[in-house]
């Protein structure tokens, strides 16, 4: 089952790119993966609620057709990463053919990418910078295909 990520903002050089490059590159040729980072970004200056509505547009424009939708989210429901992997493992047996994983603006997500989500996921009660929320992401993902190849990468 292949893997997007799809964010607002660019990720440029340095070493959070480094370690997110770092866990997506695990993920090639592995069961779940490749992994492939799809960044939109909206320039002009809008007010909160019109931002969040323009970047919920331009995710879901890159989202790959047929591709269940995880949206992160502070209220979404937090997955223990053996839970996570479950689900994962549950979408590829069901012959989905992509998952995709959206990472919002500083605003948070429109009505739009939340009504359309599959699951609202979060990553805790802590607020996490979003470009490091891409790496967190990778690495529960490798985590993810370890946990189901039996690898042991994760030790329960």
């Amino acid at each position: 089952m292949r893997l997007s990520l799809l964010a607002v903002g660019r990720l440029r050089g340095g070493p959070t790119a480094a370690l997110y490059d770092d866990y997506a590159g695990r993920l090639r040729g592995q069961p779940l993966g490749p992994l492939t980072l799809r960044e939109v970004e909206e320039k002009r200056p809008l007010a909160a609620e019109a931002l969040k509505a323009r970047e919920a547009e331009l995710l879901l424009a890159v989202c790959p057709t047929g591709a269940r939708l995880v949206a992160l989210d502070g209220g979404g429901r937090a997955l223990a990463s053996a839970a996570l992997a479950e689900t994962l493992g549950r979408w590829r047996d069901e012959a989905v053919p992509e998952t995709a994983f959206a990472i919002g603006g500083a605003e948070g997500h429109g009505a739009a990418l939340l009504a359309r989500a599959d699951l609202t996921l979060s990553l805790g009660p802590m607020t996490w910078p979003h470009l490091l929320v891409r790496v967190l992401l990778a690495e529960q993902l490798y985590r993810a295909d370890s946990i189901l190849s039996g690898h042991p990468y994760h030790r329960a």
